[in-house]
């Protein structure tokens, strides 16, 4: 497997672009702090979350560097990127407050798309609206660097026992 890596990689570094180089390089970055346990998750390193929960609030954010490894055939943040990261700041919002043997699973994720993301970093605000005993209602948003929000999102989440 080693060998096919270093191929692959020789490869890469020979044949691709600035640009290809960059978003190689973005994610090799991520994937080595996933590997040293900078991130629980290996998505999480990918997109290179950066985290700030507020368990009194009930809330998380969530600030990815863009990169055009993210982009869609426009150029601007694939739609699934943006969904992929609301959906992260809601299930984390909820995880943190939830009881030791405990989770929170989607089970309905909508999204409002309402501007191209483009920039240099995506930052997602999620917010607890309801806390029943098997569901949780909560709101997302995502903004651009420069302010503009980009989506809004509610979802559903089931509290399931670990």
């Amino acid at each position: 497997m080693k060998d096919r890596l270093q191929q692959l990689l020789g490869i890469c570094i020979e044949k691709g672009s600035e640009e290809d180089l960059g978003a190689l390089a973005h994610l090799l970055e991520g994937f080595e702090k996933s590997i040293d346990k900078k991130y629980m998750q290996y998505i999480d390193g990918l997109l290179q979350f950066e985290r700030k929960i507020d368990r009194e609030n009930k809330t998380c954010e969530i600030i990815v560097p863009l990169n055009s490894l993210w982009n869609n055939s426009l150029g601007i943040v694939h739609g699934g990127i943006t969904a992929t990261i609301l959906d992260t700041a809601m299930g984390t919002a909820i995880n943190a407050i939830l009881p030791e043997g405990y989770g929170a699973v989607t089970n309905q994720l909508n999204i409002h798309y309402i501007a191209p993301g483009i920039g240099d970093t995506l930052r997602c605000k999620a917010e607890i609206i309801h806390h029943g005993t098997k569901t949780v209602v909560i709101a997302g948003e995502a903004f651009r660097k420069d302010g503009k929000k980009i989506a809004h999102a509610t979802g559903t989440f089931f509290i399931i026992q670990k």
